[in-house]
């Protein structure tokens, strides 16, 4: 039994991505149901019953048998198969195989050398190496931080002379392959936690090639925005947290922020970030948390403070006199926490946003107009929010 729940300006948008997603690998239509369907536009729901789930995705994995060891097959009769030579790139294009899927079995390097075609290695830091590309990078679209990680190999791990924004993007390095401040790591200084990649010559091959291919496919071109402090951050970029709370000076190579709500001050630099999912569900996000955010064009942003926040309450008071107090408001928005393969989502820099107005207490519902109107394919997203 398959039934539609949605509204009928939904209906629409529902069938053409559900069109979309079947055109998806098998493993990517999976975790759908597995799910739920996370990932139907907003306002749509699929109900299965219980034994159709069951049975379609008893279908799917007969049907399909996906694992470590076909693709590892696939990898050996690669270069029977092509004349071209087998890297990254070639193979996923050749077999027309997602990035993410063959990132769920193992870094490419530990592949080749389970396939045997490359000899077999040992690094130090494999591990790390292999969670920042298969998980991190994979969420990451900024040209300019992608294009520093390329220098940063090309240069031998070593920027003579960084600048103020480059300290800051050596330091979202750090978080993003560490995930640790320096010093628990028996790191001195964030050049030597950079240094001690060079150890690993296979595992930083493999980043070369996977760097160069994540730029290829970007398909916006990011803007930088006048913030009062140096910060890296490009307009319309995806960043993960960490890296928003090292842009922010939140983290410090000597110490990381412990800093997991839905926003982030920095009392120095008076900036505070606003980070907002979109589509929420219970089973993510208790009741106290299910807040009301969503695009009321593409300037107007309509935000849902913490359960605390009074208009009377000094919190409340900053963002009501924000341009009076000199603070600035950034907004961070993604459209789920989970994407279809199960990473963790990154959000997309909005910019710079001032306040409009506001109604309620406890929470305060908050207008914020941005500087930069938001990307088109987030402001179709978000404006079936406001739907009702």
């Amino acid at each position: 039994m398959l039934d539609f729940v949605g509204n009928a300006n939904a209906q629409y948008d529902f069938e053409h991505k559900f069109r979309a997603l079947v055109g998806k690998t098998h493993t990517s239509i999976e975790k759908e149901i597995e799910d739920e369907f996370p990932h139907l536009p907003l306002g749509c729901s699929i109900i299965l019953e219980k034994k159709a789930k069951e049975a379609i995705l008893r279908n799917i994995r007969e049907a399909t048998g996906f694992n470590r060891s076909q693709l590892i097959a696939k990898i050996r009769s690669f270069t029977l198969n092509s004349t071209l030579p087998l890297t990254l790139r070639n193979f996923l294009e050749f077999n027309r195989l997602e990035l993410p899927l063959l990132y769920k079995k193992g870094s490419w390097k530990r592949l080749l050398a389970a396939a045997g075609m490359i000899a077999d290695f040992a690094e130090p830091q494999e591990k790390e190496l292999t969670r920042f590309m298969t998980q991190r990078l994979l969420q990451c679209n900024s040209y300019s931080y992608l294009n520093f990680i390329r220098r940063l190999i090309r240069e031998d791990w070593e920027i003579a002379k960084p600048t103020a924004v480059e300290e800051i993007l050596l330091l979202m390095l750090h978080y993003d392959i560490w995930r640790e401040a320096g010093p628990n790591l028996g790191y001195k200084t964030l050049a030597q936690s950079v240094a001690i990649l060079r150890k690993n010559p296979v595992m930083i091959s493999e980043l070369d090639e996977l760097v160069d291919y994540l730029m290829d496919q970007i398909d916006f071109v990011e803007r930088d925005i006048e913030l009062p402090f140096p910060c890296p951050l490009k307009l319309h970029s995806r960043y993960n947290r960490d890296q928003i709370l090292t842009a922010l000076g939140l983290h410090t190579f000597e110490k990381a922020s412990s800093n997991r709500e839905g926003v982030a001050l920095n009392k120095e630099l008076n900036v505070e970030a606003l980070f907002i999912t979109l589509k929420k569900s219970e089973k993510e996000y208790s009741p106290t948390t299910l807040y009301d955010d969503y695009a009321i064009n593409e300037y107007l942003f309509h935000w849902q403070s913490q359960n605390a926040t009074s208009p009377e309450s000094t919190k409340g008071q900053s963002y009501l006199k924000h341009q009076e107090l000199d603070k600035t408001i950034l907004l961070f928005v993604r459209e789920q926490n989970d994407d279809e393969y199960g990473n963790t989502m990154s959000y997309v820099f909005l910019g710079d946003a001032n306040f409009m107005k506001s109604s309620g207490s406890k929470p305060m519902n908050i207008e914020w107009r941005l500087n930069e109107p938001m990307p088109a394919y987030l402001w179709k997203e978000t404006r079936k929010l406001a739907v009702g």
